[in-house]
């Protein structure tokens, strides 16, 4: 490595050579070749090869030129900044270029000038060049090496420095002469070194020959002098002096002409200077003569070789009298040897040595002798020499005594002429940093008035540290020097930190719990933190750190506090935390949304004793408040809101600077955010930033709010209302003064909410005592602001800062599932729309529609899946326990309330849950925590769990959709379960819906499908070989469209991932789809499926495919399919059936239709799954009463249900069926049922059940538009309206006494499956929720039969009210037979046409609306149900099988028309029989009045010939075509409507008259051709017969029978036989 440098420094030289060569003619560029060569040989490699070659050029060229002309003795020096265009070379430093004779010491007294002036030194290049020079100076030659001067050759110093950069030019001219007097007072010491070692000589001979005899006799002094004069001092300048007597004190005068080397041009025959300033006691000692010799210290320090005091040599000269007279002086530097020699080889010292020891009375081999010439030896060198005998023993003794003692001692020495005092203090070495001894230094040099100091500092094996400091004390020492006070100050100050705290924690906690802590901790601490934290003040830092250690702390340990020196403007924070840092990115965002500004930060990393990591941060902060904050009262707020934001039990945001604005705690901003949190959700008009901004400019308001809440809410409260009354009060006056209207509106949207807030779980606590992490509210939505339409009945919001969600429901006993949402900006928009189709979907079971939705808000960061689905399920789990908080329970047949609940409504205890998307497995998990509450719905609580139905494995939801399915094919004559039919879908095989789905059929031809994943194509399948695979994927956990096998695939199919570029597709491909695209990208061709020209599309996936031309795609509200949906009327299938929700905007559904198309809607075909939950939840609520009694075990009860499970879902596919049938038959009725449809909407609306334009159901006027054309209500409209219609009938029914009705227990019973019909009936009549049972049960019964305008019309009609019209429908359906006719026209095989099905459904619908009125107007009153059942159904059943016995000709031969067609049509004879016979049920009705009317008890004798009467006056009276005159007649009014109704009531009436007056007569009694003949001959016996007949004839005459003419025949028909009679 060094070689290759040593290399490039070759290269780089011979390059500047080059350059040399190139740019200076030859004869100059040789030299100057040399000159470069020589000048860089001794620099390192590493200090040019970084440098360019053109810059080391110049650099060399131009000291080349300072030194080209120079006279001998001539000093040259330069300091410049070289520049590129003034010198052709640069530098980043500033450049000091010397050339000088050479001489010793240039470069150490150069260096030394640079530095006093402050000034890095980066670069020295120091060559000493052999020249030759002209008589004039100029350089004519450089030798390569050093050459003899008598040759003409000498040596010369250049010297080149690059220093800090300095443009100053002043200060450079400064820099120049300083550094060129440093060389002159060189070159003097230097020059005249030899005549000062001359003059020691002299001195020293003279002192020999004129010193007193005493001194001279050990010849100490004479050989210390000749030791020095040995190699032992540097002499830099030396004078003679006279001592003169002086005003007061002697004086000392230089002898002119006596000084040398820097004292050459110093004081030239003048006065001493440096012995004047001495204070005159001081300068008395200049006379004594028993001080031969003064070795001191000088009072300036050298210029030369080493920066240190000059060490000053006084030689006193004596007179003749032994008197001084004089000295000679000598300045110089004790040369290194003269420090490493021992003293006892130095005279003078050696005697002292030996002086001291024997005074110590030790022995030299004893060790304590030997630790005392130790001492001595390596006493300071200097102070060894002049610190005098008495002294210095004192000093050593009690250095002696200080050995392995590890205490600080002091030991001060005045110098006798008062210059300076030396300090020798000695430390524990464990001690001892430059810390230490800059504290020491201070204090030392403020006690002695010090100007400046020195130090040298010996730390060896010893436990003691010695620092001797000198200090300069020009104005003299201090007369009296407390040492003993010193040595204290100065212990206190080398007390090191650890030893303040080994105190500190002694005194707070005792010797052994202080020793321990320190043990674990105070070693640990970074010098920064000891500098910054008074020991004391790290106590309560080492109780936290031990805390976290012991795990009796949280995660971190807090502190707010302000110093004493701080500002009132701010404060600080300590955060320690164990195992790692808190990084500033982590903390910063927490404190400046609580409203501080971070300032600084005071890191401080340690790790304990036992190897434990902390960290402790200490941030100085500045409260964005106008008035300072007081920390002591909101200290525990502040660090509590920290660590609740840090830990994640409060969020990170702007609401927290309530914390310090308004005073807050923690949960009480919780609250705060929450309630905004829901406005947001509701579609408030302001951002949350805005609302943060608007609390904390309006402090006094936000405290408000939240006394608010608690004075509402807090169950210890006392004096609620009057509390409520003026805080509401105080918050109206508060906001007068609020100036902005966007504020206002914000408070006062927070106020609405909390007054429309009815339960919350504020109060209640969680197993650590603390808050609940979830806060709940139960909120009125009818009070709510901002509360988009339609608005629930009741709403659930829950908060935590990890999860939101709300759920909706649409009654008391509602019931939905709960879904994972991923739209965490409008979550409850999705939740909305999924509960207005939970709520028409739930039309057909027990409890009315709700949903709920929660979103995830901090998903695991490494998008883990596992990790994931562990957070959606605490998420999960705290949402349902929010909701759980604040429901009531059941207990032993009581309502219970929750604990620490106020409640602004009354009880409310059932809450149903399901799994939806993303929830499909975390039934048990809701089960479980159902029971952890103790709730009373137990495993009922959530549907579907490991004790409960599958949803999946019953295949239960796609089997509801399969019947609608089944209803479209074959209302097209297509049978779908026996002949083949092509398939589009959505979804794949191990999905619920999609994967049953298509197993529904061996005959689906499936021939494209997409998921999320894929696409699917296969142009031409086998319907066999297809339906196989499919089951096969079905089978395969977590099976996608990846594992169809490909070899089943037809030709020109495949399966492609949905993340392809492009797909290609076959001309099989293209066919089978009808595109003529030959490739289309993923998107594109899933569109391209959705458009297909095939029979169905089936919908088992998640998301909004198909909306309408006039929406756009925003409205569908599903951007992940935006790209692929289509309209509605560009779909080219068939049939659609929607397995999955919100597949179709309802809009899309609508113009489909429009276009032919046939479907329902979502709600409907997919209602199994919560028709199958349903019945879960009611027989769990049953059994669960069972087995709390000891009737049944857990185990059987799970048996049981696993048991029952397909009677179970054949219950479901039951409520499916009719839905559909209920559907079709209105369809089929289309125009009749037009004005009902409009009216029933209207009072609908009238009613508020009911927002037209919500619900995309057309406007009258646009209904009347479709009838011009033919039109109306399409499929989906229709379903629509069919389920509000159940809902609002279900509501009035569960309000009526109807559900206590002891006649509707059967129905109750048969709503369950027969295992629990028989083993359980008074459990059942027991149900909690039979009541809620019975009015769904008596709702489907009634829109079920296509009835959904009935209950209306009938009540518009008769003035009955609900109970009369359904006690009559369910009279008249029992008694009629109707439910068993249902059943078989339900089962007629495919082989039957679909329209006929639907014709027998609508004759029986007529029958039954017909009969329901009937017994509304005409039965017995009060009507008693299972009487007026028991009273009719057996005579009506009599008549229906007598029917022919009893016919009149013109009804027989109606009647045996119709068996023949029915017959024909391939019904079977009984339900042929059965539906001709429909038309007399009626009229059965009336018989049956009549002959029980007639002759009371024993009137069923005359049963019979009733009926044979009835029928012949009716055919005599040709009232059949009075009737159909009446059905015709135009209605222009409702009035008309209710005249026509009017009308046919009296018909009825008029013939029960007329046949109970003939039965009377005796007519009847013998066949129906001869009571024809009778009551003919009968009725022209009757007063007004004639008269009605001719009527009758003008009527019939007419081409168009008005409402009047036909009231005028019906008033004549009513006065037929009165008069005679």
């Amino acid at each position: 490595m060094a070689g290759r440098a040593e290399a490039r420094k070759v290269e780089l030289v011979d390059e500047v050579v080059r350059l040399v060569g190139a740019r200076l003619p030859a004869g100059p560029g040789e030299l100057v070749g040399r000159f470069v060569r020589r000048y860089l040989r001794d620099v390192a490699p590493e200090d040019l090869l970084d440098r360019q070659a053109l810059d080391l050029y110049g650099a060399v060229l131009a000291h080349f030129r300072a030194g080209e002309q120079r006279r001998g003795g001539a000093t040259k020096v330069r300091a410049y900044n070289p520049d590129l265009e003034q010198h052709g070379w640069q530098s980043t430093h500033t450049i000091v270029e010397i050339v000088n004779d050479d001489m010793p010491f240039l470069v150490d007294s150069v260096s030394m000038e640079l530095s006093r002036h402050g000034l890095g030194i980066h670069l020295i290049i120091h060559p000493i060049m052999t020249v030759r020079r002209d008589a004039q100076g100029r350089l004519e030659d450089v030798a390569d090496e050093r050459r003899a001067a008598d040759d003409g050759w000498q040596a010369e110093s250049f010297m080149h420095f690059e220093i800090d950069r300095q443009s100053d030019e002043a200060l450079l001219g400064r820099l120049e002469e300083d550094l060129a007097r440093v060389l002159g007072d060189v070159r003097r010491a230097v020059e005249d070194w030899p005549e000062m070692r001359r003059r020691l000589d002299e001195a020293i001979a003279e002192w020999a020959s004129s010193a007193p005899v005493e001194l001279r006799r050990d010849g100490e002094v004479e050989a210390f002098l000749r030791w020095l004069a040995d190699d032992h001092f540097t002499f830099l300048g030396a004078a003679g002096y006279v001592l003169e007597d002086g005003a007061g004190a002697p004086m000392l005068r230089q002898t002119t002409g006596s000084a040398l080397g820097i004292l050459r041009d110093r004081e030239a025959g003048g006065l001493s200077q440096s012995f004047s300033d001495l204070s005159p006691a001081a300068r008395e000692r200049a006379r004594d003569p028993a001080v031969p010799l003064i070795v001191t210290k000088a009072s300036s320090r050298s210029t030369v070789h080493r920066a240190a005091y000059l060490d000053y040599l006084g030689i006193k000269r004596y007179g003749p009298d032994g008197g001084v007279v004089g000295e000679h002086r000598f300045l110089g530097l004790l040369t290194s040897t003269a420090y490493n020699e021992s003293p006892r080889d130095i005279p003078l010292l050696q005697r002292k040595v030996e002086q001291l020891l024997a005074r110590s009375g030790f022995s030299r081999s004893g060790h304590a002798g030997k630790a005392f010439l130790h001492i001595l030896e390596t006493y300071p060198r200097d102070e060894l020499l002049q610190t005098d005998e008495d002294s210095l023993f004192e000093i050593a003794m009690e250095i002696l005594h200080l050995q392995d003692r590890q205490r600080l001692r002091l030991f001060l020495r005045r110098d006798p002429f008062e210059r300076f005092v030396s300090c020798i203090v000695f430390v524990p070495r464990e001690r001892y940093n430059t810390a230490l001894r800059e504290r020491l230094e201070g204090i030392l040099k403020a006690a002695l008035g010090a100007a400046e100091s020195e130090w040298q500092a010996q730390v060896s094996e010893s436990l003691l540290a010695r620092i001797v400091f000198t200090f300069r004390t020009p104005s003299g020492v201090p007369g009296e020097i407390d040492v003993a006070d010193l040595e204290r100050k100065l212990v206190e100050a080398s007390q090191n930190w650890i030893d303040q705290l080994r105190a500190a924690l002694a005194d707070a906690l005792g010797e052994e719990e202080g020793n321990r802590l320190l043990r674990l901790y105070g070693r640990s601490f970074a010098p920064s933190y000891q500098d910054t934290v008074p020991a004391r003040a790290a106590l309560p830092d080492i109780r936290h750190l031990d805390a976290l250690a012991a795990g009796r702390q949280g995660p971190l340990a807090l502190s707010l506090y302000r110093r004493l020196e701080d500002a009132a403007e701010t404060v600080r924070f300590k955060i320690i935390r164990p195992d790692e840092p808190v990084l500033l990115s982590d903390a910063l965002p927490i404190l400046e949304n609580m409203g501080v500004k971070v300032l600084s930060e005071e890191p401080t990393h340690l790790r304990s004793g036992e190897g434990r990591a902390f960290s402790i941060h200490d941030f100085g902060m500045q409260p964005l408040l106008a008035s300072p904050v007081g920390v002591d009262e909101v200290r525990t707020k502040f660090q509590d809101a920290f660590l609740q934001v840090w830990t994640g039990r409060a969020e990170n945001d702007g609401f927290n600077g309530l914390v310090l604005a308004a005073g807050l705690e923690t949960r009480q901003i919780t609250v705060l955010r929450a309630y905004f949190r829901y406005l947001l959700q509701l579609g408030v008009p302001f951002s949350q930033s805005y609302a943060e901004r608007t609390l904390l400019a309006n402090p006094a308001l936000a405290r408000l709010l939240v006394e608010l809440f608690e004075a509402r809410f807090d169950p210890a409260r006392a004096e609620r209302e009057a509390a409520v009354a003026a805080i509401e009060q105080a918050i109206e006056q508060a906001l007068d003064q609020v100036a902005v209207l966007d504020e206002d509106r914000i408070v006062r949207a927070y106020l609405a909410l909390i007054r429309a807030t009815l339960r919350t779980n504020a109060w209640q606590r969680g197993p650590d005592g603390g808050p609940k992490e979830q806060l709940s509210f139960k909120i009125d939505p009818a009070a709510a602001p901002y509360m988009p339409v339609p608005r629930p009945a009741y709403e659930i919001f829950v908060y935590a800062p990890f999860v939101e969600g709300v759920h909706l429901r649409g009654g008391k006993v509602a019931r939905g599932g709960l879904r994972w949402s991923d739209r965490r900006e409008d979550f409850r928009t999705e939740v909305l729309g999924l509960m207005k189709a939970q709520m028409v979907k739930n039309s057909v079971i027990v409890p009315v529609g709700a949903k709920g939705g929660f979103v995830v808000k901090q998903p695991p960061a490494s998008g883990d899946r596992a990790a994931l689905q562990q957070e959606a399920v605490r998420c999960y789990r705290s949402f349902l326990s929010g909701m759980l908080d604040i429901t009531d329970n059941r207990v032993q047949g009581n309502v219970v309330p929750p604990r620490d609940v106020v409640r602004y409504d009354g009880d409310d205890p059932y809450l149903v849950v399901a799994a939806d998307k993303g929830t499909a497995t975390f039934s048990d998990i809701a089960n479980a925590l159902s029971r952890d509450y103790g709730f009373w719905l137990d495993d009922a609580f959530a549907s579907g769990g490991s004790a409960g139905y599958d949803h999946k494995g019953m295949g239960i939801t796609a089997r509801g959709a399969w019947e609608s399915v089944r209803r479209h094919f074959r209302e097209l004559g297509h049978d779908p379960q026996s002949e083949p039919f092509t398939c589009v879908g959505v979804g794949d095989m191990s999905g619920d819906v999609f994967g049953n789905g298509m197993l529904m059929s061996r005959q689906i031809r499936l021939i494209a499908a997409f998921d999320h994943r894929h696409v699917f194509l296969d142009p031409d399948p086998d319907p066999a070989t297809s339906f196989a695979e499919r089951q096969r994927l079905f089978d395969l956990p977590r099976s996608s469209w990846a594992d169809y096998d490909a070899g089943l695939i037809s030709a020109g199919g495949g399966v492609w991932p949905r993340s392809a570029k492009r797909i290609q597709l076959s001309p099989q491909a293209r066919a089978a789809l009808a595109i003529g695209a030959e490739s289309l990208s993923p998107a594109e061709l899933c569109n391209a499926i959705l458009k297909a020209p095939v029979d169905l599309l089936w919908n088992g996936g998640i998301g909004t495919f198909v909306k309408a031309s006039t929406e756009s795609h925003a409205e569908a509200q599903d951007r992940t399919n935006d790209t692929l949906r289509v309209n509605g009327a560009e779909l080219r299938c068939r049939i659609v059936g929607e397995g999955g929700n919100l597949g179709m905007t309802q809009r899309g559904r609508i113009e489909f239709a429009a276009h032919g198309g046939r479907l329902n809607t979502d709600f409907i075909d997919n209602s199994a799954g919560v028709d199958c939950s349903d019945h879960e939840v009611n027989i769990k609520v049953l059994l669960n009463e069972v087995v709390a009694a000891g009737d049944m075990t857990l185990k059987q009860r799970d048996e049981l249900l696993a048991a029952m499970t397909e009677e179970v879902g054949a219950l479901v596919l039951r409520d499916n069926v009719l839905q559909n049938l209920a559907l079709s038959v209105g369809q089929a009725l289309g125009e009749e049922l037009a004005d009902a449809r409009a009216g029933l909407m209207r009072r609908l609306e009238r009613r508020g059940r009911l927002d037209r334009d919500i619900e995309m159901l057309p406007s009258d006027a646009e209904l009347a538009e479709r009838r011009k054309t033919g039109g109306g209500m399409t499929r989906p409209e229709a379903a629509v309206l069919l389920s509000y219609a159940k809902m609002t009938l279900y509501d009035d029914i569960l309000a009526s006494e109807l559900p206590d009705r002891v006649y509707f227990l059967n129905s109750l019973v048969k709503y369950f499956p027969r295992p629990l019909r028989k083993r359980y009936p008074e459990e059942i009549a027991r149900h909690r929720l039979r009541r809620e049972i019975i009015a769904t049960l008596l709702a489907n019964s009634l829109i079920n039969r296509g009835l959904e305008v009935f209950v209306s019309q009938l009540g518009d009609q008769t003035g009955s009210s609900l109970t009369e019209i359904v006690m009559a429908f369910v009279v008249a359906r029992d008694a009629f037979d109707l439910v068993p006719f249902w059943g078989e026209v339900e089962a007629l095989p495919e082989s039957v046409p679909s329209a006929l099905q639907i014709e027998l459904l609508v004759a029986a619908r007529q029958v039954l609306i017909a009969g329901t009125r009937w017994f509304l107007t005409s039965a017995r009153r009060p009507l008693v149900i299972r009487e007026a059942v028991g009273r009719f159904q057996p005579d009506i059943a009599r008549l229906r099988e007598a029917l022919e016995e009893v016919l009149a000709a013109p009804h027989l031969a109606r009647f045996r028309e119709q068996l023949a067609r029915y017959s024909a049509l391939g019904i079977e004879p009984p339900l042929a029989r059965a539906a001709a016979g429909l038309a007399q049920l009626v009229p059965a009705s009336d018989i049956v009045a009549v002959a029980r009317g007639r002759v009371g008890e024993e009137g069923g004798d005359l049963l019979l010939p009733a009926a044979v009467t009835y029928f012949a006056l009716d055919a005599a009276l040709e009232l059949d075509r009075l009737r159909e005159q009446l059905r015709g007649a135009p209605v222009h009014s409702r009035w008309d409507r209710l005249a026509l109704g009017s009308l046919e009531d009296r018909l009825s009436e008029v013939l029960r008259r007329l046949t109970a007056r003939a039965l009377e007569h005796g007519l009847g009694r013998s066949g129906p051709a001869a009571a024809q003949e009778e009551v003919e001959a009968y009725l022209e016996g009757l007063h007004g017969h004639a008269r009605y007949r001719e009527i009758v004839e003008d009527i019939a005459a007419a081409p168009a029978p008005d409402l009047a003419m036909l009231s005028v025949a019906v008033g004549v028909l009513n006065e037929v036989g009165v008069v005679a009679e």
